[in-house]
């Protein structure tokens, strides 16, 4: 099901045309880019009144599946996004910037500083991001998977099948991860960025891989994969030799012929240190992080 989702900046200056903001269409992009279309979006002042307003306009009468806010979630005395949120939710979702804030002190020890909540509004699922479009990204791209889950079931009557039938999706955009991975900290270390883009094959693995003859194409997989193990994965290319960047999105469920399996991108200062480590990595995730099951 394509959802649609509303965007909403909290900031003075950006209110008041004195800055120019870029987390709000920074999301925007990623939202479409899996799938999601943005039917509404506003910049607000940190002003708690218009802020519930347009979160109650976008749930009551808008009746968007889900918003996403950026700004207004730190220390600052005018930083009110949360406690906004929280005025008009009926049910909080913890879970969500508990994991946001856990990919954030991936990358630095502030990040236990995010006051971020989310919660639920009728049939409409609120997220606090944080301001900084850097940050942003990274707190959405952690758990929009999961938030598209939530969304099933919050459309759903009674509960979703988490076990059984997870959401597949299409990879993310190459463009948008390798200007991201431009912007990052470190980047000019990167002279080459490789990339592995697998997509499932109705050609059998017994064929290509053991030389069988007169086995059926396959119609499909069921794959599946261990978060913990891909990330380790992920941290071991990034310490090889000249290795600065590493980045995998990996798909699940019943996948058809031609669906992604998975994108991977790996920068490094050298082509011979690039390859050497996209291959590690891509290695490792095949043998020892994913699960597939062909489907005759």
């Amino acid at each position: 099901m394509k959802y649609q989702a509303a965007v909403i900046t909290v900031s003075d200056k950006g209110y008041r045309g004195e800055r120019v903001d870029t987390s709000g269409p920074a999301v925007c992009r990623i939202l479409e880019e899996q799938g999601l279309s943005v039917a509404y979006t506003a910049i607000v002042p940190d002003e708690a009144a218009m802020i519930r307003s347009e979160l109650i306009k976008c749930s009551d009468e808008l009746r968007l599946p889900l918003v996403l806010t950026t700004g207004g979630t730190g220390f600052s005395p005018r930083d009110i996004t949360p406690e906004a949120t929280l005025a008009v939710v009926e049910r909080e979702t913890r879970g969500i910037p508990e994991a946001m804030r856990a990919e954030s002190l991936k990358i630095t020890p502030r990040g236990c500083l995010s006051r971020s909540t989310a919660g639920i509004r009728g049939r409409t699922l609120i997220v606090n991001l944080p301001g900084s479009e850097k940050a942003a990204r990274e707190n959405l791209n952690a758990v929009l998977g999961a938030v598209v889950h939530g969304l099933d079931m919050l459309a759903s009557e009674g509960s979703a099948d988490c076990a059984e039938k997870p959401a597949r999706a299409s990879a993310p955009s190459l463009d948008a991860w390798l200007r991201e991975a431009k912007e990052e900290a470190g980047s000019g270390g990167c002279g080459m960025y490789l990339f592995h883009n697998g997509v499932v094959r109705e050609t059998a693995k017994a064929v290509v891989r053991e030389g069988a003859e007169n086995r059926a194409p396959v119609r499909g997989m069921l794959f599946s994969y261990d978060a913990e193990k891909v990330e380790r994965a992920r941290r071991a290319a990034l310490a090889l030799p000249g290795i600065s960047y590493a980045r995998v999105w990996l798909n699940c469920g019943e996948l058809r012929v031609g669906d992604d399996i998975m994108l991977v991108l790996v920068g490094g200062d050298i082509r011979p240190h690039v390859i050497d480590a996209l291959q590690a990595l891509v290695g490792e995730i095949k043998q020892h992080c994913v699960t597939e099951t062909e489907l005759g």
